[in-house]
């Protein structure tokens, strides 16, 4: 995207290029309002106050009628993006809509690039960054929860957060700034042992946002969820049932599941990443091997394992030794036995109930035993989800923090030892710098080109 052309006028369809009741139709600009004219003049929409609908009917460049609209007035700066913005509701059907933009465009505007109405938002000052990336994650939120992350990023939750440590490390930069330009006279203006207790409670507060990340990607992408056991235990019939539908082939030859089989599944508000992996047993050939394989990197990137064996042909030391080979650490584990109509007398012994956090006993020919399990994982989601702070659910915010986390790391290393003002000065300046590249206080070109390209267009 070239963000040097803003002074353009610019027009996109705002609503989704399928057939509906309404179609949107949006400009921005500094000819926003003279383009209008000519599509609708029996209005001087020029002189109506902002925020007013106004109905009439649109014509193209040859006088035709185009359709009976109605047309609502935002006048900069009072506006999404800080320009003259006027949106055009019109009958949705695509063709209507693509004459309209070719009528604006014949009288001056160009079709808006991906995301540029956002853009210039955050370059009128409308929105600094992360508020910006929030309304791409609002638009494309599959679950209740990242849709409630991605509103709060929006209303300023997270940018409230940085501002508040940006004002402290101000402060704190600026009183040893002052102490350097004072060097020769040995005038101490921050007081070390309140410097250093300030700098540890931001210290406290960036690693908090950053542990955050796992949890806010999991909230963002779905919580991965492995399903495992070895062949014929049930995996892919589980995986139907909780799907609702004949996802994965199931049969009673061994190692059917060569690859792994991902989908995903809104429990309750929440999003799960299923995946059902190839049996685990020695394998017979290359190609399951691999699958095999494959099936412990998704467990150990997973934040779910359903382990699932047959009751009645899987001795409990088959399912200890299975266990034991499994990254278990930060992994919520369900244990389930099924098949327990072939055997109702199954009792779980106490080493495997000491690796669980939960066991089911079930059988996947019947739904109420699927429910059991969907019930476990909105349980755990609940537990794992709670709200109540920030939570950081962008990588490239990720990423900013841990730089801000190890250029603190070096600043309360310095001041432990006791370093010149200088070098923890030269620390502070980094950690504002990383903050200020989160919030766009500090951007370039190339990263708002990255960032908005991938919005849709119109937004």
């Amino acid at each position: 995207m070239n963000i040097n052309n803003l002074e353009d006028t610019i027009v996109a369809i705002a609503t989704g290029d399928v057939i509906s009741a309404i179609g949107i139709v949006r400009l921005s600009g500094k000819n926003t309002f003279d383009i209008i004219q000519k599509l609708i003049p029996s209005k001087n929409l020029k002189d109506s106050p902002s925020h007013t609908l106004h109905f009439g009917k649109i014509y193209d460049e040859n006088q035709k009628d185009i359709d009976e609209v109605v047309i609502s007035l935002f006048k900069a700066p009072h506006s999404y993006t800080g320009e003259d913005v006027i949106e055009i509701s019109c009958h949705g059907n695509p063709l209507i809509l693509k004459k309209v933009i070719e009528t604006c465009i014949h009288y001056g505007a160009r079709l808006a690039n991906p995301g540029e109405f956002t853009l210039r938002a955050f370059l009128n000052g409308k929105l600094d960054l992360i508020q910006a990336e929030a309304v791409a994650d609002l638009i494309h939120a599959q679950s209740d929860k990242a849709h409630e992350l991605a509103l709060k990023q929006l209303k300023g939750g997270f940018s409230n957060d940085l501002k508040a440590l940006r004002t402290q490390l101000l402060d704190l930069a600026s009183l040893l700034e002052l102490e350097l330009d004072f060097s020769e006279e040995d005038v101490e203006f921050a007081n070390r042992e309140q410097l250093n207790q300030t700098l540890l409670q931001i210290f406290y507060k960036v690693k908090h946002l950053k542990d955050s990340f796992r949890l806010g990607n999991v909230i963002k992408k779905g919580i991965p969820t492995v399903i495992a056991g070895r062949p014929n235990a049930g995996k892919s019939s589980l995986l139907n049932l909780l799907l609702n539908e004949e996802r994965a082939i199931v049969s009673d030859i061994e190692g059917t599941t060569r690859d792994t089989i991902e989908e995903a599944l809104n429990l309750n508000g929440i999003l799960f990443q299923f995946i059902d992996t190839a049996g685990i047993r020695k394998a017979t050939d290359t190609i399951e091997t691999l699958g095999i394989q494959k099936t412990y990197e998704k467990i150990q990137k997973a934040s779910v394992l359903i382990y699932l064996f047959d009751c009645q042909l899987t001795t409990t030391k088959q399912v200890f030794e299975d266990l034991q080979s499994f990254p278990l650490e930060n992994l919520y584990l369900i244990l389930v036995a099924n098949k327990i109509d072939l055997n109702p007398n199954f009792e779980f012994e106490e080493r495997l109930t000491s690796l669980a956090s939960k066991t089911l006993k079930i059988t996947c020919k019947d739904s109420q035993s699927v429910d059991k399990i969907k019930q476990s994982l909105i349980e755990y989601a609940q537990n794992q989800t709670v709200l109540d702070s920030t939570i950081v659910t962008n990588t490239r915010h990720y990423e900013a923090l841990e730089r801000c986390y190890e250029a603190l790391s070096h600043a309360l290393n310095n001041m432990k030892n006791q370093v010149s003002s200088e070098f923890i000065a030269q620390d502070l300046r980094q950690v504002l710098y990383y903050l200020g590249t989160i919030t766009g206080e500090i951007s370039n070109d190339e990263i708002l080109s990255n960032i908005f390209s991938k919005f849709c267009i119109g937004k």
